[in-house]
């Protein structure tokens, strides 16, 4: 799977999550663009990580501040599955 294919499924993955409608960017954060809080953040993870198969570590899900690290970080670890 490419990237843009990942970017295609997390795109329908975060519909329901995305509550305000935001236009999903690179450069969107889920802090405060998406204004994601803990628990929606964990329930979108497990969605993600059923979906592709993956397991994003806590250490990982520190790291990915905005929709595109979250694509990138997707990408790699189900290209490395």
């Amino acid at each position: 799977m490419d990237r843009a294919e990942v970017d295609t499924k997390i795109r329908e993955l975060i519909e329901p999550f995305n509550k305000k409608g935001v236009e999903l960017k690179d450069e969107t954060t889920f802090q405060n663009d998406l204004e994601f809080d803990s628990l929606t953040v964990m329930d979108f993870v497990a969605e993600i990580e059923d979906e592709f198969d993956i397991i994003i570590s806590m250490n990982q899900q520190a790291e990915i501040e905005n929709y595109g690290q979250l694509v990138d970080a997707v990408h790699k670890l189900q290209a490395g599955a």
